[in-house]
């Protein structure tokens, strides 16, 4: 209750402060304030990034555009920023989506992104973020009517599932209550694996594990620690179904009330940004399995990966029938 009606009055004093985005063709000279939520915590690899993107925007404006980045979902988890965002005069500008979510609001070219083991690498990835393929992905959102624009891209690392009992192998997970995001990707991995699919909001998922009302989830390991999901499910199996694509947005709204070089600074700040996640995603990684390690997670690796692509095979084919043309575009980034 506390944490809603703090952030019932962020919402209103922000609708206060933060109008000038939404007021046509703002003057350079002018200072604006733009709100950017994140569901994570600061200290996350999404959170990071995040500062990276407010503190180069700041700079380049000199202090003229300002980034108000509330963490830690004092906004709101990500589907009522969502909902707020696309209607009119919306008082958040600025958030960080992952792609799964972006392919839950009809973005076909985000869902090739989640769907299992597309990534060969995290170099994979990048080869992709960084080519001109991955503008067709930041600009469907305003294609698809969303009212969104992307901005840039970032990832929080693999995937793995945790959980409250040993996992070691594939066959571990048959009749297990697994919490996973409700897209089709996700879906079609956990009943491949004979695991039974549990909705969870995010915000709930500590108290859904600790309950028992689910026996597993899945996060990058970052949010794993982050959250302190090891104090409840201390299992964690690095099968890597999936990379944490992560996808910043903007109002398409505010957007075209900022001018093209305001526009270009939030651009520039935005490859600033995603460089930065590019560098310590796996400085991160390594430091956060020393920390899970520490605090008694049991961490398993996986040798071989073939029996996870046979259990989500039905999965994978449907998912790159949506768009067969972009994800051979996507795979052929694998190559060097």
């Amino acid at each position: 209750m506390t944490r809603f009606l703090y952030a019932s009055a962020a919402c209103t004093a922000l609708c206060l402060v933060f109008f000038a985005c939404n007021k046509k063709a703002p003057a350079e000279d002018k200072e604006i304030t733009l709100v950017m939520a994140e569901v994570n915590p600061a200290e996350t690899i999404a959170g990071q990034m995040d500062q990276a993107f407010k503190q180069k925007v700041e700079e380049l404006s000199n202090g003229k555009i300002k980034i108000d980045l509330q963490c830690s979902g004092i906004l709101g988890d990500v589907d009522s920023v969502m909902d707020l965002m696309m209607k009119p005069n919306s008082t958040i500008q600025i958030h960080r989506m992952s792609a799964v979510n972006m392919a839950m609001y009809g973005c076909k070219k985000s869902s090739l992104l989640s769907i299992p083991f597309t990534f060969s690498s995290k170099e994979h990835f990048w080869r992709l973020a960084t080519s001109d393929a991955a503008e067709d992905i930041l600009n469907e959102p305003v294609a698809v009517g969303l009212g969104l624009r992307g901005l840039f891209f970032g990832e929080e690392g693999f995937r793995h599932f945790f959980s409250t009992k040993k996992i070691e192998k594939v066959e571990d997970f048959m009749g297990l209550k697994v919490r996973g995001t409700n897209d089709k990707a996700m879906q079609g991995l956990i009943a491949g694996v004979k695991a039974s699919s549990i909705p969870v909001n995010y915000a709930d998922l500590y108290v859904a594990l600790q309950t028992g009302i689910i026996d597993a989830a899945e996060q990058p390991i970052a949010n794993y620690l982050a959250n302190h999901f090891n104090t409840v499910a201390p299992y964690m199996i690095f099968d890597g179904h999936t990379l944490g694509v992560m996808e910043t947005v903007i109002t398409e709204e505010c957007w075209q009330t900022l001018s093209e070089k305001q526009q270009n600074i939030l651009i520039e700040a935005g490859k600033y940004a995603s460089d930065f996640c590019r560098k310590l995603s796996q400085t991160e990684e390594d430091k956060v399995k020393a920390g899970l390690l520490a605090e008694g997670a049991i961490l398993t690796d996986v040798d071989d990966i073939r029996p996870w692509q046979k259990a989500c095979a039905a999965v994978i084919e449907e998912g790159a029938a949506v768009d067969p043309d972009f994800y051979q575009t996507i795979l052929s980034y694998a190559e060097n």
